[in-house]
């Protein structure tokens, strides 16, 4: 029998604080809705595009605009930003939302165990790769 999956919460508050120092970086200067920030890291690009902002909370909203979609869609994430505890965490992605901090395995909809540690995971390694190789697109005035 498989030993249950417990979460280790010290690791993931440390990997959404990670995201939102480095999410931070790439987000609109303006915290308003519908603001958006182009990027592109070899030959992709993307927008990243306030969705919801409150006093406390901000939403974005990452999408891969190029290469154009294939047969799986394009790329996509929401991002809650904690303002006051200074963290990020990934809301949902590819049509998946709410992510359970521990899934039974096997389960129906074949989400591993701990699929929300590896979602922000995810997240923790695009940031790297974006702020390592890529372009901001800023606007000329």
């Amino acid at each position: 029998m498989m030993k249950r999956y417990s979460p280790d919460f010290p690791l993931m508050m440390r990997l959404c604080e990670t995201n939102y120092a480095q999410l931070r970086r790439l987000l609109p200067r303006k915290d308003e809705v519908g603001e958006s920030q182009g990027y592109q890291v070899n030959g992709a690009c993307y927008l990243i595009k306030i969705i919801e902002s409150t006093r406390y909370t901000s939403m974005a909203e990452i999408t891969q605009t190029e290469p154009a979609p294939g047969a799986w869609g394009l790329p996509s994430m929401s991002v809650r930003l904690y303002h006051d505890a200074m963290v990020a965490e990934v809301c949902a992605s590819q049509q998946i939302s709410r992510f359970k901090a521990r899934y039974d395995y096997p389960n129906k909809k074949l989400h591993q165990r701990d699929e929300k540690h590896q979602i922000n995971q995810f997240l923790a390694d695009w940031l790297h790769h974006c702020l390592t190789h890529g372009v901001m697109a800023i606007p000329v005035y």
